[in-house]
């Protein structure tokens, strides 16, 4: 099932827009994905916002098998600004379903570190240990800017949960 959200305008005038296709969202430039960012661990290294085709064989592949086969993927990246709610945009090519990935890269490595980073996708159901499915990750984005919430999830324990 795709999620489709719309945007508020009183939380989105609110956030910190952060991300390289910033401009798109801020300026209300769509078709675009924002992504209000819940529940920050801390305000260490970068959030990356990763854009994926909306289908199980696709879904959290290679960024560079999916490019060299002329497939959707987009990965957009920032520094956390020190204080503040935080949303980061994403260009999609066209509206359409997609699937997204938010990433809370702490450690500033180009692999997920297990230990220490943050995940979240716009279903916002536990991850657990286990990988987000394509299910929780779909969007539907439409001709303008398609906001989604998303709360961060950090190892504790046995899995992946938001923070208490």
């Amino acid at each position: 099932m795709a999620i489709a959200w719309t945007a508020i305008a009183s939380a989105s005038a609110a956030s910190a827009q952060i991300g390289e296709d910033s401009d798109f969202c801020r300026n209300g430039h769509g078709p675009a994905i924002q992504v209000n960012v819940q529940g920050l661990k801390d305000r260490s290294g970068e959030l990356w916002l990763e854009l994926y085709p909306a289908n199980e064989s696709d879904y959290l592949r290679s960024d560079t098998d999916l490019v060299a086969e002329g497939k959707v993927f987009r990965r957009t990246r920032s520094r956390l600004p020190n204080a503040g709610n935080v949303a980061i945009c994403v260009r999609v090519p066209q509206p359409g379903t997609y699937a997204v990935l938010l990433r809370h890269n702490r450690v500033g490595r180009d692999k997920f570190s297990f230990w220490s980073d943050g995940a979240g996708i716009p279903a916002n159901r536990a991850l657990v240990r286990s990988k987000p499915t394509i299910e929780q990750a779909r969007v539907v984005a439409g001709a303008g800017i398609t906001t989604v919430n998303v709360q961060m999830q950090y190892l504790h324990g046995f899995g992946f949960s938001p923070r208490s």
